[in-house]
């Protein structure tokens, strides 16, 4: 699983073909990209959790927990392309749709666990994500 985080001090998703807004952060925070592989289980999920809501990496070394900032999670498979060959991405590497969406929701359970206010984009839409990063600090994850 990986994992791309983005200081943000606004972050919003829509779905292009309807236009509705479908997740956004409240203020500071995180947004997430999420990238899920094949071999990828309860172990990396809990991780990837774990290291959204407790890096320091909010102003002034908070986390998002410290600062009760939200996160605004976007499941992304093309953090899977392999581009080493050729000038076509290869999505090989990134697990199908019916194996990596209940992944990503059980990310997002798992920061909703620990208290931490979550919201979504919608997984298989075609979104439009818009974003201030704030820093810019962008933290890449693998799990």
């Amino acid at each position: 699983m990986r994992a791309v985080l983005q200081r943000v001090s606004h972050a919003q998703v829509e779905v292009e073909v309807e236009g509705e807004v479908v997740g956004r952060t409240e203020g500071e925070g995180i947004l997430a990209l999420i990238g899920v592989t094949h071999e990828d289980g309860p172990e990396q999920v809990a991780t990837i959790a774990r290291k959204i809501c407790e890096l320091r990496i909010l102003e002034g070394e908070r986390s998002v927990l410290d600062a009760g900032a939200s996160v605004l999670v976007v499941s992304q498979f093309t953090l899977y392309a392999d581009v080493r060959k050729g000038r076509r991405p290869s999505w090989n590497g990134a697990a199908p749709g019916p194996v990596a969406e209940p992944l990503v929701e059980q990310v997002v359970a798992a920061i909703r666990e620990r208290g931490v206010p979550v919201q979504q984009g919608r997984f298989g839409a075609h979104m439009q994500v818009s974003l201030t990063n704030d820093g810019p600090v962008t933290i890449l994850l693998e799990a």
